[in-house]
């Protein structure tokens, strides 16, 4: 017979462990900070007009998410900070990247565009 603590189910052990109630009330508050951080974004969106303000709070709204997802999920924030920035600061930079090759991409084209306009070839 099996020796354990639990139920058992036709010879095999159920392990029944009370709910953690640390753990959850965890996964409860950084639901609840994910979400009011994600509010605010929609409350952005919806009010604010669209420019390059708008899209600088949105992109530094995700950079806080993404420290905290980082922090949180990965269990980094209970690690050295340098060891979270290692992770996030390329991700920044490739954010970076992609936006400044999208406005680099935009003015060619405008650029493209109006000399067409004028007659260039």
């Amino acid at each position: 017979m099996a020796h354990g603590h639990g139920h058992s189910d036709h010879g095999h052990v159920v392990n029944v462990l009370p709910p953690d109630k640390a753990k959850i009330r965890k996964i409860w508050v950084t639901a609840l900070i994910l979400a009011v951080v994600t509010g605010i974004e929609f409350i952005f969106a919806f009010t604010m007009g669209r420019g390059a303000l708008l899209t600088s709070i949105f992109v530094l709204l995700t950079f806080v998410k993404t420290f905290y997802i980082v922090g949180e999920f990965m269990h980094l924030k209970y690690e050295v900070k340098v060891l979270i920035w290692s992770i996030v600061l390329p991700m920044l930079f490739i954010v970076w990247l992609i936006t400044s090759q999208l406005v680099e991409g935009d003015a060619i084209h405008q650029l493209r565009t109006w000399w067409s306009t004028i007659g260039g070839n």
